[in-house]
């Protein structure tokens, strides 16, 4: 038998799921509805399921969400939507009698995690959250680390994240940049991170303190550098420069936005240099989890090469992960070279800053050790492959702990959120003051 899924949001990310569901799942999943505002992108999903040979799945708006459930007699529902629009589409789900998997982050605030929190508790319905970054091989190694003792416990955390003119580009180019749809990059993007952190050391954030601004996107910042007046969007005819993504160079780009903006006139291509940008390109944050340990994290969207390096103290030694996802940002590399270097096997032209990863672990009176890393040749280094496995076939029993549920996804928010709070006081935020429940147990 197989399961009967539905889609919800019919955007980029969609096409993962889809894909999986139309080759490698197919006898086990069965994608028979698509729910999704905009005619144009959700045909383009359904034509992808009719082009491998699958039966034409039926197409639905926001508000049948409940009767597309019950017509349809949907099992789960898969949520790749807006993240503002999350937590309705989650409950509402769970309400209508079915299972939910849902691309991070959860949702981007505390009132809308609490009324997941209150529906999964009401219905006795799963959430997973596909956290795709804990099984990525080189991540995993370092759990594996940590949990095996070898630093001993954890002290401390010194995390920084970059993400290039490229791929940090791109989240001032999207609804991304309104922090009313996104929550901004410490929920939308760090959430992630901030998941890895809570997984690598077993631990629970309990206060936050953050700083941080936009300090290189936007109109203010494009006019104090005096790069004069722009074109507001990078599909155009001209002249233009590397920060510019004309949609009609990418096919499925010019599929799901340019050819859909008739429906609903999303721009997806919107100036990184214009105005209306409420989001920061510059984060630093401290966080102080309940088994003492203190993160420091840092993330910048305008760095010249992508990847992050992670060390973590111990009271034994010390671990030291360092990625390089692209050694650098080239103008040669054409009008609409790869956005997200870790989603794809995209070739690095780096010499001095060659594409790689590195795990060290050094412990105390004795040399540094090379740790192994055994990547796939998927996207994220193997890890979307194990991560679909999991949601497709059912997860195995995993000493590792990869899977995530809701619970998960509120403790990787919850910094984010209380990052948002603190750079709005300048003040730090405890995480048991954010009003939800399974977040009171921090203390």
């Amino acid at each position: 038998m197989t399961t009967r899924y539905a889609l919800v949001g019919a955007g980029h990310r969609a096409q993962m799921y889809v894909d999986a569901i139309a080759d490698d799942y197919r006898d086990r999943a069965e994608l028979v509805a698509i729910c999704e505002p905009n005619p144009t992108r959700a045909q383009f999903y359904v034509d992808r399921l009719v082009g491998h040979g699958l039966a034409a799945p039926t197409t639905w708006q926001p508000d049948q969400l409940e009767e597309m459930i019950r017509a349809e007699r949907i099992e789960r529902v898969i949520v790749t939507a807006r993240d503002d629009l999350h937590a309705e589409l989650i409950v509402r789900s769970m309400d209508a009698g079915a299972d939910v998997v849902v691309e991070k982050p959860l949702t981007i605030d505390a009132p809308s995690a609490a009324a997941i929190e209150a529906a999964a508790e009401r219905t006795g319905r799963s959430v997973v959250l596909t956290f795709n970054y804990r099984y990525a091989p080189r991540n995993t190694a370092l759990r594996q680390v940590i949990a095996e003792g070898r630093i001993g416990r954890v002290t401390s955390i010194d995390f920084s994240w970059m993400l290039d003119t490229q791929h940090g580009a791109d989240y001032f180019r999207r609804w991304h940049r309104e922090k009313e749809h996104s929550g901004g990059l410490l929920v939308h993007k760090s959430s992630h991170h901030f998941d890895l952190v809570n997984w690598w050391i077993a631990q629970r954030p309990r206060r936050v303190f953050a700083s941080g601004a936009l300090r290189f996107y936007g109109a203010e910042n494009a006019a104090a550098r005096g790069l004069g007046d722009r074109p507001d969007r990078g599909t155009h005819d001209g002249d233009r420069d590397p920060f510019e993504l004309d949609l009609r160079g990418d096919e499925r780009l010019r599929a799901l936005y340019l050819d859909a903006e008739q429906h609903d006139g999303y721009v997806r291509d919107r100036d990184v240099f214009g105005p209306g940008i409420t989001i920061e390109d510059n984060l630093a944050l401290i966080v102080d989890y309940s088994g003492g340990a203190t993160l420091s994290y840092s993330l910048n969207a305008h760095a010249p090469w992508e990847g992050y390096r992670v060390a973590i103290n111990g009271t034994e030694g010390r671990a030291e992960l360092e990625v390089v996802e692209r050694g650098a940002v080239l103008v040669g590399d054409g009008l609409h070279p790869v956005v997200d270097p870790s989603a794809v096997q995209d070739a690095d032209r780096s010499s001095l800053r060659p594409m790689g990863e590195r795990l060290l672990v050094q412990r105390h009176w004795e040399e540094a050790v090379e740790v192994p890393i055994v990547s796939g040749e998927s996207a994220h280094g193997g890890g979307d492959a194990l991560l679909l496995a999991d949601v497709f076939a059912g997860p195995v029993d995993d000493p590792l702990g990869r899977p995530a549920d809701w619970t998960d996804g509120v403790r990787s928010i919850a910094v984010g959120i209380a990052g948002n709070r603190s750079l709005e006081t300048g003040l730090p935020v405890r995480i048991a003051d954010l009003g939800v429940t399974i977040l009171q147990d921090t203390e």
